[in-house]
């Protein structure tokens, strides 16, 4: 297993009764860990996370309940709220790497004008979109639990962290 160093950050959320978070498994932040940020989804896709796509992150909170989703920043920077409003807000710029585990809340705060990130899913899956909505529950906190630990750390592979951290529900 890849050691963990001072440039991975794990951060806990718990459900807010808006925003479910991932009631086990962290938000890992590689700070500085992606060393060539405009390949970002190609390392992605090397292990395993497809599905990919370039552009912004929404300025409204929202959550996947059926994948988990990373997200390398690839040019300029921005402050995320992570885990819903009561969150935390987290500063990421480029070659910073977010691995969100499925219900994890996320919003832009703002950012630069030249920001972009790339975005992936464990095997390709399809995200859906929630946003915290009542008539999303309890439905979501059943989707959550459903979706398996992936088979790869998206930026380390079979040696990454994520692994070792997410390990067990």
């Amino acid at each position: 297993m890849k050691m963990l160093s001072e440039n991975v950050k794990t951060l806990f959320f718990t459900d807010d009764g808006k925003i479910p978070n991932h009631p086990s498994w962290p938000v890992l932040l590689y700070v500085g860990e992606l060393k060539e940020p405009q390949d970002a989804l190609d390392v992605f896709e090397e292990n395993g996370w497809t599905n990919g796509w370039k552009n912004g992150v929404f300025d409204y909170h929202h959550y996947h309940s059926n994948t988990h989703e990373v997200l390398g920043v690839m040019s300029g920077e921005a402050v995320l709220l992570l885990g819903g409003e009561d969150g935390v807000s987290v500063t990421v710029s480029k070659g910073d790497v977010i691995v969100l585990p499925a219900g994890t809340g996320h919003k832009m705060i703002g950012c630069s004008t030249d920001f972009k990130v790339a975005g992936a899913y464990p095997g390709g899956m399809e995200h859906n979109l929630k946003k915290g909505e009542p008539d999303e529950r309890p439905e979501v906190l059943d989707e959550i639990m459903l979706v398996p630990l992936p088979e790869t750390d998206p930026l380390f592979g079979k040696e990454g962290p994520l692994l070792e951290l997410w390990k067990s529900k």
